[in-house]
């Protein structure tokens, strides 16, 4: 089990309605989960959104909160529902309708890594599902859902960065037609995790520093969007997804030369959107 569920750095003085998250960033794997894998190592990190945690750790001199997951994806997707459970993965599931990720081997467990390279030889018992979900994924979004909370009381609103990076060749289906290379996905659940004029705001960012940016294709935003971003209600959820060969090199799973210029980009960039939920005077936290 990891020190920690996740890590949580606030700013000094919490000066914005935006939060900056990032669930599939966690690197600590425990060892009893090693040892269950039929995977090497670093086969088993590949499903991990390496360093995004680390691109993005200036946001609280930005007045605002950074929430980094420390378990890994592998281990439990934060950014699934706890329901999304793969009946071919723990015993005792039942099966239900058709659930895409589920189906693929990505449920809140997951069965598989990318390029779908099984984790495990068989099936894990349904009381260690129940203590991943316990002990890992319901702090994580207790916490996620506190700020958001008290974001909303602060400023009236609530702006969530649910922050990932993706696989270059994720991007092959749309640097296919012509055009410019994508770099960044922005996905907003085709505008209804998020208010049009933010997700404009946030793609106005990352165009101003050179980044070519599409929105929804091929990520729309999985259960973070869908479950926070809540526009009548003030609440709204972007997801982010930046090309890992930006700034790491994707076979070695290490930070490449790339990696502190384009992690000044990004504080720069994390800088203009935390400006979004900018107040001259925030309300006083109940």
């Amino acid at each position: 089990m990891p020190k920690a569920t996740y890590q949580l750095e606030l700013p000094e003085n919490r000066t914005t309605s935006v939060i900056f998250a990032s669930p599939h960033s966690g690197r600590s794997y425990p060892w009893a989960f090693l040892r269950k894998s039929v995977l090497d190592e670093l086969t088993i990190r590949s499903s991990e959104d390496a360093f995004v945690d680390l691109l993005f750790s200036d946001v609280p001199s930005f007045g605002a909160p950074l929430l980094s997951a420390c378990a890994p994806r592998a281990f439990v997707d934060l950014n699934r529902s706890r329901d999304e459970l793969d009946p071919a993965l723990i015993e005792g599931v039942p099966r239900s309708g058709l659930n895409p990720r589920v189906a693929s081997g990505l449920g809140v467990i997951p069965r598989v890594v990318s390029s779908g390279r099984h984790i495990y030889r068989g099936k894990l018992p349904k009381r260690e599902a129940d203590m991943r979900l316990t002990q890992y994924w319901q702090p994580y979004h207790d916490a996620l859902e506190g700020l958001v909370a008290e974001n909303c009381r602060m400023f009236g609103q609530a702006v969530l960065i649910d922050c990932h990076s993706m696989p270059h060749e994720a991007l092959d289906s749309i640097n296919r037609r012509n055009g410019p290379k994508a770099e960044v996905v922005l996905g907003d659940r085709y505008g209804a995790a998020a208010n049009s004029d933010i997700v404009d705001r946030i793609e106005a960012a990352f165009v101003a520093a050179g980044l070519t940016v599409v929105r929804n294709m091929p990520f729309a935003g999985a259960y973070v969007a869908q479950h926070y971003g809540r526009p009548s209600l003030n609440r709204h959820a972007v997801q982010i997804e930046i090309d890992r060969s930006l700034y790491m090199n994707e076979k070695l799973i290490r930070p490449n030369a790339n990696f502190r210029c384009f992690q000044k980009m990004i504080a720069s960039i994390a800088s203009e959107i935390s400006e979004i939920g900018r107040r001259e005077q925030p309300l006083a936290a109940e």
